[in-house]
């Protein structure tokens, strides 16, 4: 009787126990899914979360009040509008120059920051790493090329851009200095490329620096041929040719300022200059468009007698249109 009782009390401690474990296993399960719904519900809607809201200062409800916020107060949301004409988008308007321009940018500075693994800026060793790069360096031929034509693709980019800018006539009020930016960029971009001729060391960026630093002696104020240049006691040894080469022939010291200048001074100031275009974009009433157009669903039938309009002497003066 006694061990019938036991085993009945086993029994019993056992299913106990294997319901208490089932019970914990469910209750797991039902804490994991959720989990997973929170993390899915995060993924789809990842401004809603605390991460979120700790780098974003302003909350983002999905209200026309809070957007316009977002944009005028975070640095981030900053590089995108409130609202967009639909006109000033088209590629057909606008050639997408200017982001295109800003893309080629951004692959520049990446290749340029590895070129600058393999290269020393010294006489003795830039044309041999140059040569170590193309043949020896597993890609650094592709990295090379990548880099040289994204330079040349940056400067016509940087003309068809200006280009569309002044046929457009988006440089005309309230984008004045807008456009005075545009220009000291469009500089910028032209430095870098003439600075990055001379880093190979080889014949080519040799004349080609040696050309354009002599036509600096001509700068007016600066160099020592130009104007009013003597009367300012301008000199070989202290214009403005004896400061770009840091002395009066083509050498080393010109390769390292050339060097320095193609790889940090520009380009911080290219970016300084290119934050400050975009937020006079934004600020001046977005990318300029042409007059404003309806969609074909937006357009109501107009009620009441149709408009006429004035026309020149000499034909009729007043006409219904069609």
């Amino acid at each position: 009787m006694a061990e019938e009782n036991g085993r009945k009390e086993g029994q019993s401690a056992g299913v106990g126990l294997l319901e208490s474990v089932r019970e914990k296993t469910k209750q797991a399960t039902q804490t994991i899914l959720e989990k997973a719904k929170e993390d899915l519900q995060t993924l789809k809607e990842p401004e809603k979360t605390q991460l979120w809201r700790s780098i974003f200062r302003v909350k983002h409800d999905d209200t026309p009040r809070n957007r316009a916020l977002s944009v005028l107060t975070n640095v981030f949301f900053h590089l995108h509008p409130a609202k967009v004409n639909r006109d000033a988008v088209r590629y057909s308007f606008t050639w997408g120059m200017g982001g295109i321009t800003f893309y080629l940018f951004i692959v520049l500075t990446f290749t340029g920051i590895l070129l600058m693994f393999y290269y020393h800026p010294t006489k003795v060793q830039a044309f041999r790493d140059i040569l170590y790069l193309e043949h020896d360096v597993p890609f650094g031929k592709l990295l090379r090329n990548m880099h040289r034509w994204a330079a040349h693709l940056m400067i016509i980019a940087v003309w068809l851009h200006m280009f569309r800018v002044f046929m457009t006539g988006s440089y005309k009020r309230p984008r004045e200095f807008n456009w005075c930016v545009g220009v000291v960029l469009m500089v910028l971009t032209m430095l870098l490329s003439f600075t990055g001729y001379l880093l190979p060391d080889d014949q080519l960026g040799f004349w080609a620096v040696t050309v354009g630093t002599n036509m600096a002696r001509a700068t007016p104020l600066l160099g020592h041929e130009g104007p009013f240049g003597p009367q300012l006691g301008m000199t070989p040894y202290n214009d403005v040719r004896f400061a770009l080469l840091g002395g009066s022939i083509v050498d080393a010291n010109a390769l390292l300022r050339a060097y320095i200048w193609h790889c940090i001074a520009i380009p911080v100031l290219a970016a300084i200059f290119m934050g400050v275009h975009f937020w006079r974009v934004r600020k001046d009433g977005g990318i300029s468009g042409p007059a404003p157009v309806m969609l074909e669903s937006e357009i109501k039938e107009e009620k009441g007698p149709r408009p006429v309009i004035m026309r020149p002497a000499g034909t009729k003066e007043w006409e219904k249109t069609k």
